[in-house]
C-alpha cells in the first residue's frame, strides 16, 4: 500500500477544505510534513491542522465581514505558506476587490509579496528559498488570454519570463535544479516550456494538443517533474487524454492506461499521482509508474453498484459548421448512444436527442463517467456534448474563435451538431431539446430565441438571460469577461442588447426549463426570473424550480435529483411520453401547457 493511502489524521464534520477566491476556488489545501494547512470554507480563514490532532485551529484573524478576506492556491514554504489572498471590503463592488500573493506565518502574520495586478495565481518558491515565481494578470484579460509568468530574484529584479498580449501561460513549476518549467500557448497549443536566470524561455515539447487547461480554479497540474529528470504529462487528443513521459533529449512515450481524463498530476519520486477517469469511471486517485506502467488505486471511485452494460461510452465526432468569419469550419461533440441493457426502443423508432452545452464558455466536454449524462442515455435518449468554437482543448486558434463571437458561432455549432446528427439518422428532429448551465445555459436560451425551429424543448440551469446586467453584477474575476467575448461595456451597449435572449422573447415560443440556485453570486437569480417573466407573460410552456441555499451549481443530492427528475418530467409532458415506472418521480409544473 501507497504511504498516500493512509490517511494521517482524522477531522470531522463540519470542517470543509474550499475557497472562495475568484469564486470558484481551488487550492483550498495542502499538507507538509504531517502538517495540513486550509482554507474552511465557512469563513474562508486558514486552518492548520499539526499531527496528532484532531482539531484544526485557525491561523489567520476573523474578518471584519462575512468571508471578507479569502485564501487559495496554498504551497507551504519555511516559515508558512505562500498564498493567494483576496480581500472583499465592506462596501463597494468587484474593482474594489483586491487580489494579493502573501506569505502567512504560523501566528497569522502575512507579509504580502505581490500586490498591483488585478489578478495573480500560482506563487511559487525557488529551491534557493529567495527567487519566486508567479502568475499575474490584468482586466479585461482573462488567464488564457494573457498571463504573464514573472520572477523575483533575490536582488529584488522582476523578469517576464513568458506571457503577455496574446499568450497565456499556466503552472509554474521549479525544478530541483532551480531551471522553471512552465505551459505556453506560444506555438498555439498549450506546450511545455522551461527557463533558467539570464536565459530565453524554450520550448521543450509541442505534441500539437494542448497540455494545459483553462485556469478557472487554482491549483491545476497537467505535468510532473519526476526525481531523475523526466517529466510526466497529460494531453488531449480525439476527445480523451493521453498520460506520456518524457526523458532529457527524447520523444515522448505514451502509456497505456484504462483512462480518458487526467488532473492534477504529483511527482512520487519515480512515480506519478494523479486524479484519472474514464468512460466507465469515476475519478480515481491513481499512482503510475512511468518505468513498467504499473497501475494502483490509491483512492477508488465511489461503489456505484451498477453493472457497465449500463454505461454509453462517447464518440467523438468532427462535424461540419459556418465558417462566420472564424476560419474554422469544423466543431467537436462527444455524442453519446442511447444505452439501457434492459430496454429497447420500439423497432424504427429513432432517440430523442439531447444537446449539452459546457459552461465556460472556456471550457470543454469531458470523457469521465457523468452519471447526469447517464442518467439521461439510459432513459432512451442520444446526447451530444458539444465542444463548440471557443471550447478549449484544441489549440489558442479554436479558443480565439469565438472572441467577439459569443451568441454567434456556439449557436451556429450546437445547431449545426443537432442537424448533422439528424440528417445522418439517428435522432428524432421532432425531439430535439438543448441544455446547460451557466454561459451553457445563455447559449440554450440564445438558440431558442435566435436560431428558433430546430429545438422543440430546453432546459437552462443558471443560464445567462441578460448579457448586459451580468457585464454589470457580476464578480471580479469575470467583471471584464465579456469585453472579449461580447463587446467592451458598455460602449458595446447595443451589441450586448443584441445578442441577449431577455431581447428576443417574441421569437422564444420553445417549451423551456429554468432551474436556478438562490444565493448565486456569478449568476444572480434574477436573470433566470427574468427569461420566466417573460415566458409567463407570452404563454409558452415553462417551468421553474428555485433551490434554497445553492450557489452557482447544485450541491445537495436531493436537489441534483429533482432538477433532473424535474426536466425529465418536463420533456415526457411537452412531448407526450410516459415517465419510468417505479422511480418515484413527481411531475413537475409545466406553466401554460
Amino acid at each position: 500500500m501507497s504511504p498516500l493511502s493512509r490517511p494521517s489524521h482524522n477531522v470531522t464534520v463540519p470542517w470543509n477544505a474550499r475557497t472562495r477566491v475568484h469564486e470558484y476556488g481551488g487550492g483550498a489545501w495542502t499538507v507538509a510534513d504531517g502538517t495540513l494547512w486550509f482554507t474552511e470554507f465557512s469563513d474562508q480563514r486558514l486552518y492548520r491542522l499539526d499531527p496528532g490532532s484532531g482539531t484544526p485551529v485557525a491561523v489567520t484573524p476573523e474578518p471584519a465581514h462575512p468571508s471578507g478576506v479569502r485564501y487559495a492556491d496554498l504551497r507551504v514554504v519555511p516559515g508558512g505558506v505562500l498564498a493567494v489572498r483576496e480581500t472583499h471590503p465592506a462596501e463597494g463592488g468587484a474593482a474594489d476587490v483586491v487580489n494579493e500573493v502573501v506569505r502567512v506565518g504560523p501566528d497569522g502574520d502575512a507579509e504580502v509579496l505581490v500586490s498591483g495586478p488585478d489578478f495573480v495565481s500560482d506563487p511559487r518558491l525557488a529551491p534557493d528559498g529567495v527567487t519566486v515565481a508567479w502568475l499575474q494578470w490584468n482586466h479585461p484579460d482573462m488567464p488564457w488570454d494573457a498571463a504573464q509568468l514573472v520572477v523575483r530574484g533575490a536582488d529584488g529584479s522582476e523578469t517576464v519570463v513568458a506571457g503577455g498580449p496574446g499568450e497565456s501561460v499556466v503552472q509554474p513549476v521549479w525544478g530541483a535544479d532551480g531551471v522553471l518549467w512552465f505551459l505556453c500557448d506560444r506555438t498555439d497549443f498549450w506546450s511545455l516550456y522551461r527557463w533558467s536566470p539570464g536565459s530565453e524561455a524554450e520550448l521543450v515539447l509541442d505534441v500539437g494538443a494542448d497540455i494545459a487547461g483553462p485556469q478557472w480554479v487554482f491549483g491545476a497540474s497537467r505535468f510532473a517533474l519526476l526525481d531523475d529528470g523526466r517529466v510526466v504529462l497529460a494531453y488531449g487528443r480525439d476527445g480523451g487524454d493521453r498520460l506520456a513521459v518524457l526523458a532529457p533529449g527524447g520523444e515522448p512515450r505514451e502509456l497505456d492506461l484504462p483512462y480518458a481524463a487526467l488532473r492534477q498530476l504529483t511527482a512520487i519520486g519515480d512515480a506519478v499521482v494523479c486524479v484519472a477517469g474514464g468512460p466507465d469511471s469515476e475519478p480515481v486517485v491513481a499512482q503510475v509508474r512511468p518505468d513498467d506502467g504499473a497501475l494502483e488505486v490509491l483512492r477508488p471511485a465511489r461503489e456505484l453498484g451498477l453493472d457497465p452494460a449500463w454505461f454509453s461510452r462517447p464518440e467523438h465526432v468532427a462535424f461540419p459548421t459556418p465558417d462566420a468569419g472564424t476560419g474554422i469550419a469544423t466543431a467537436h461533440a462527444l455524442v453519446y448512444p442511447p444505452t439501457n441493457p434492459e430496454a429497447a426502443a420500439p423497432e424504427g423508432e429513432l432517440p430523442p436527442l439531447l444537446v449539452l452545452v459546457h459552461g465556460g464558455p472556456t471550457s470543454a466536454a469531458s470523457p469521465v463517467l457523468n452519471l447526469a449524462v447517464q442518467y439521461w442515455t439510459s432513459r432512451g435518449f442520444c446526447v451530444a456534448d458539444v465542444d463548440y468554437r471557443g471550447s478549449t482543448g484544441y489549440g489558442r486558434r479554436y479558443r480565439d474563435a469565438l472572441q467577439g463571437r459569443w451568441g454567434v458561432v456556439d449557436l451556429d455549432d450546437v445547431v449545426a451538431c443537432a442537424r448533422y446528427l439528424a440528417d445522418a439518422g439517428r435522432v428524432d428532429p421532432a425531439r430535439m431539446a438543448i441544455r446547460g448551465g451557466s454561459a451553457g445555459g445563455y447559449t440554450t436560451l440564445a438558440a431558442l430565441s435566435m436560431r428558433p425551429g430546430v429545438f422543440t424543448a430546453g432546459a437552462s440551469h443558471y443560464g445567462v438571460a441578460d448579457l448586459g446586467a451580468l457585464a454589470e453584477e457580476t464578480h471580479k474575476f469575470e467583471s471584464r469577461y465579456l469585453d472579449g467575448l461580447v463587446a467592451p461595456w458598455p460602449a458595446g451597449r447595443a451589441v450586448y442588447e443584441e445578442r441577449s435572449p431577455i431581447h428576443h422573447v417574441e421569437a422564444l415560443d420553445t417549451p423551456l426549463a429554468v432551474f436556478q440556485g438562490d444565493e448565486d453570486a456569478i449568476v444572480p437569480p434574477d436573470q433566470s426570473e427574468t427569461i420566466v417573466a417573460a415566458l409567463r407573460a407570452k404563454g409558452v410552456p415553462h417551468a421553474y424550480l428555485l433551490f434554497a441555499g445553492e450557489q452557482h451549481g447544485f450541491r445537495k443530492a436531493a436537489n441534483i435529483r429533482a432538477a433532473l427528475d424535474g426536466e425529465l418530467s418536463f420533456y415526457a409532458q411537452v412531448w407526450g411520453f410516459d415517465l419510468p415506472d417505479g422511480e418515484g418521480i413527481r411531475p413537475i409544473e409545466v406553466v401554460g401547457l
